[in-house]
């Protein structure tokens, strides 16, 4: 089990290139970022943590371009791995994104993987024209199309929502670009993580997992998956006899927030956090 940082970016935190190189001095092992690309001021979708229209932190707003920020942090570190924590690929035309991380992971030494969301909030989705209720298959596609073109010399995909004749697209990832996906520890959603992807991300605040877990595996194995699957559970603050119980169940990644107003005040969290961690 190894630790990682998620920055909430926005315009008015450390920028990417300045915050990651204090995360891999600290000893951190990966940096994580979010995507929203906008949030539309008349809406109708609840936040999963205030269960209405309201917005527990106004960052959602504020949400800088992950491929962008993680490009910046690449540039500036050798060793971190460079994750999302979630990206909404749905969001995004699939050939265009495939061609940006397929590069974001050939100039950072291949240091990419990929966290991703369902995505919650509706009516963002809706301005990028994906329908509520089939954003599951459409994610599973987006997914699908991205590995042909990571990985085939001619790539092509016929689906529901991506459709592309024999193509040719490099650079190709060097390594598989692992997918984990960030959603409530449910049956419905591990089928899915079991069928299109190679782990969990869990919700924030979401600590006693071990229930969950155990379902995971169970779906994992009678999906005829072979392995573990990864599993990334977000922390608010060190617990030993919690981290102790989550690396004695198969947890691979714990991640922490920071704050990020000035590099001064999120080096000596980092440092002090590192301490506790053993790092």
């Amino acid at each position: 089990m190894d630790f990682g940082i998620v920055q909430f970016t926005s315009d008015r935190g450390l920028r990417p290139h300045e915050l990651a190189p204090l995360i891999e001095e600290a000893g951190f092992a990966a940096y994580y970022v979010p995507e929203h690309s906008h949030i539309p001021t008349r809406r109708d979708a609840a936040h999963p943590r205030t269960g209405d229209e309201t917005l527990p932190d106004e960052r959602y707003m504020r949400t800088l371009d992950p491929w962008t920020s993680l490009a910046s942090a690449a540039a500036v570190t050798s060793r971190i791995e460079l994750s999302t924590a979630v990206a909404l690929p749905v969001q995004s035309d699939p050939l265009t994104l495939a061609k940006t991380i397929a590069t974001l992971d050939h100039i950072s030494g291949g240091r990419v993987n990929l966290g991703v969301g369902f995505g919650w909030n509706l009516d963002e989705l809706a301005d990028h024209h994906v329908p509520a209720g089939r954003r599951r298959t459409m994610l599973r596609e987006y997914l699908e199309a991205l590995r042909a073109l990571w990985t085939q010399e001619e790539a092509e995909y016929h689906g529901e929502f991506v459709e592309f004749g024999p193509s040719w697209a490099w650079p190709k990832p060097s390594r598989t670009i692992g997918v984990t996906v960030g959603a409530a520890g449910n049956e419905k959603n591990f089928k899915w993580i079991a069928r299109s992807a190679d782990g969990w991300i869990t919700t924030p605040g979401e600590t006693d997992i071990d229930d969950s877990v155990e379902l995971l595996n169970r779906v994992w194995s009678d999906a005829g998956r072979e392995g573990a699957p990864e599993i990334v559970a977000i922390d608010i603050r060190p617990d030993a006899e919690r981290l102790s119980r989550w690396r004695d169940i198969g947890v691979t990644r714990v991640i922490y927030g920071l704050p990020d107003k000035d590099a001064d005040t999120a080096r000596a969290y980092l440092t002090k956090l590192a301490g506790k961690l053993g790092l």
